[in-house]
């Protein structure tokens, strides 16, 4: 590779972070600022900048394994993919193609994402396969859609932030998940603007915040229908708005109102008069945003909480104008093209439904294939992997560690184990990957070229800066050779770009429309917001950066409002399991840790799990700081060093989920999923608290 410095984006989160990359002589590359990218302008957090050390080929794999007498030893390329191929065949013979499943990654580019559902649906002609995003924004997809039409992360691009008058932010801690993002919120404030943060811990991300509201994990939905009480009781309702462009007003206001101010009190423990200064401070400013992340929309009620969250901007006029509107941050890298291109089990590209004719018409010509051929719908992520080892034989996996990630993680391993043939394509070993009778070693963002799709829906090419060690391959061959020995031999490029050329043709008049993007625009362009529908013309459509603002993506584009009420979560607290456990991520680690704990800086920074308590509840357990903290709830235990902090409610307990072993959070979480969206309740379980002796 040419030895200059190649503009690109980082591997993790869905800011998606502009970087260079310069090639150096050791055969890695170097990462430096890329000022010209709006979104980060240059800077980044520790794990865009160490990005590179997992390119080392002492930490990445870069030979094919293969179990043999229990142990996974190196092989061939052929004997590798003969063996994945074969056992998909036998499992698809013996049992039906629904015996096969395909588990896909939030992290894969558009281009692997679209093939890798393509792959499933054309040459296995399995219904079994969803993927990983099913755990992060699925319940905000759920209900954008609901009220909007139309699902993208954020409807307006970041640098509108600063520039609205106040922004709700819920169950999110940007200040560690999304460092680069920090300064919108900071240049809120430094305009007049202010920011209100919602969450059971008063994070980095609360201590810039005018207002922290602490709420109980599980109760957002009722805080939301409080504030929205509240609005119609001091009469601040858009009325001209709501009779414009509204539908189900009276049925939402009327389970609005029944939530009033010192019922939400005792729901959610938050005071009656932050209650109302938060009212106060979202509805004077001209402009004001609602943006959500996995605090409220991983519940068992995610889509409810949501589309709550939602109908306070709707009623309050605070959407599909300048400058205000509902968003989700959306969490993994391309978290919002995964979900838009057909690895999600209900799902074709183009964010078109599975079991809609026309939809399954069109992708069906692009794809050369009868539509009546492709299957129906499938099993949500967790129920997919629920099934394993029984209806599903043999899986498929692609860029996930679900042994570290799922919800009730050793039930999830357990399952893993119990299948008849696993195969893994990833950078690393992974927990999951270790488990595998075949691991293929496949390229990773820097040895690529590929789009990916940000939080903003702001459509990205990252760019090849290296060359991949030797024997490793792409995700994209590695489909097209499995393909090839399963008796489809066409339909499977390995060239990126011209898997997104199709990729443009199955999306064209779908929601998610980019038919009107070329890599050349990506490039020159830095980026096109969808949906970006081809002209026919000369003059390219210039996509979409701000989406509402002359009306919705529903049929009388309208926003509906959808009447929701306060429930439990499913798993409330007792006397056997008195403790709340929410669960999140720390700075210096991404995920499931498969990479990022490979890296010695951040390691440094975050060595292993812990249990974060307070002092009061430290106390009655009789635990000091740094003292071995066991939590149990009904799926397991799990065991970490505690950190005590007054920054957290006295009836609730905080632990990453980056790590395995002994401290692996989900263990513990619970796997019940939402009616709707099929998301899992990681933000709350009852557990209990025990000492450990040494």
């Amino acid at each position: 590779m040419p030895n200059t410095a190649t503009p690109t984006h980082c591997p993790y989160c869905a800011l998606q972070c502009g970087m260079n990359l310069t090639p150096v002589p050791d055969g890695g590359v170097e990462v430096s600022e890329r000022a010209d990218f709006p979104v980060n302008r240059g800077a980044l957090c520790g794990k865009g900048r160490t990005a590179p050390a997992v390119l080392s080929s002492g930490v990445r794999l870069t030979s094919p394994l293969v179990r043999s007498g229990g142990t996974l030893v190196p092989a061939t390329w052929d004997e590798a993919l003969d063996r994945i191929a074969g056992e998909l065949h036998r499992t698809r013979t013996e049992h039906g193609p629904d015996a096969c499943g395909v588990f896909g990654g939030g992290g894969l580019t558009n281009e692997k994402a679209y093939t890798l559902g393509k792959f499933a649906r054309v040459v296995l002609g399995t219904s079994q396969i969803d993927y990983n995003g099913r755990f992060c924004m699925s319940s905000a997809a759920a209900g954008g859609i609901r009220a909007f039409g139309l699902d993208r992360g954020l409807p307006f691009p970041l640098e509108d932030i600063p520039r609205t008058g106040c922004v709700i932010l819920v169950g999110s801690n940007l200040a560690e998940t999304m460092p680069p993002s920090l300064r919108f919120f900071t240049e809120l404030r430094e305009n007049g603007g202010t920011l209100i943060v919602i969450d059971p811990r008063r994070t980095k991300t609360a201590e810039q915040a005018d207002l922290h509201l602490m709420p109980r994990p599980g109760t957002d939905l009722a805080l939301a229908l409080g504030l929205l009480h509240l609005v119609v009781a001091e009469g601040r309702v858009d009325e001209a708005y709501v009779e414009e462009r509204t539908t189900g007003w009276p049925e939402a206001r009327a389970a609005a109102m029944a939530h009033w101010p010192e019922y939400v009190e005792r729901i959610t423990g938050v005071p009656v008069p932050q209650l109302r200064e938060t009212v106060r401070m979202f509805c004077e400013p001209e402009s004001a945003m609602v943006l959500t992340a996995r605090g409220p929309e991983q519940q068992s009620k995610g889509t409810d909480t949501v589309g709550a969250w939602i109908n306070l901007c709707l009623a309050t006029g605070r959407a599909g104008r300048p400058l205000s509107g509902y968003g989700c941050l959306t969490g993994q890298g391309n978290g919002q093209g995964g979900r838009e291109h057909g690895q999600k089990a209900d799902q074709l590209p183009g964010y078109r439904k599975l079991d809609d004719p026309a939809a399954r018409r069109h992708v069906a010509e692009v794809w050369g294939v009868d539509p009546d051929a492709l299957p129906g719908p499938g099993r949500s992520a967790y129920e997919l992997l629920d099934a394993l080892g029984t209806d599903i034989r043999a899986l498929l996996l692609m860029g996930s560690n679900p042994v570290v990630s799922a919800p009730r993680a050793a039930h999830v391993e357990e399952r893993i184990r119990s299948l008849g043939f696993l195969a893994v394509c990833d950078v690393v070993l992974s927990e999951t990957a270790a488990l595998a009778d075949v691991v293929l070693p496949v390229t990773q963002w820097a040895e690529e070229t590929g789009t990916t799709t940000s939080l903003e829906g702001r459509v990205l090419l990252r760019r090849r800066a290296v060359s991949p060690p030797e024997g490793v391959r792409s995700d994209l061959e590695v489909l097209r050779e499995l393909a090839d020995r399963l008796g489809v031999e066409k339909g499977f490029p390995t060239d990126p770009e011209e898997v997104f050329e199709e990729l443009r043709r199955a999306s064209a008049g779908g929601t998610a429309d980019y038919s009107g993007i070329t890599y050349r625009r990506l490039a020159e362009e830095n980026g096109v917001f969808w949906p970006c529908p081809a002209t026919g013309g000369e003059e390219p459509h210039p996509g979409s950066p701000r989406l509402f603002l002359d009306s919705f993506a529903t049929e009388d584009g309208r926003a509906r409002f959808v009447p929701v009420s306060h429930r439990d979560s499913a798993e409330e607290p007792d006397e056997e399991y008195p403790v709340l456990l929410t669960t999140g991520r720390v700075v210096a680690q991404y995920q499931s840790g498969a990479q990022t704990r490979r890296v010695d800086e951040l390691n440094a920074a975050a060595p292993g799990p812990f249990v974060e308590l307070h002092p009061r509840l430290a106390a009655r357990l009789g635990a000091a700081e740094g003292d071995p903290v066991a939590v149990v709830s009904r799926r397991g235990r799990a065991v970490a060093p505690a950190r005590i902090t007054h920054g957290i409610r006295p009836d609730t307990v905080f632990m990453p989920f980056h790590w395995p072993g002994e401290g692996r959070a989900n263990t513990l979480t619970n796997p019940a999923l939402d009616p709707t969206s099929r998301m899992p309740e990681f933000k709350t379980c009852a557990v209990r608290l025990e000492t450990v002796k040494s």
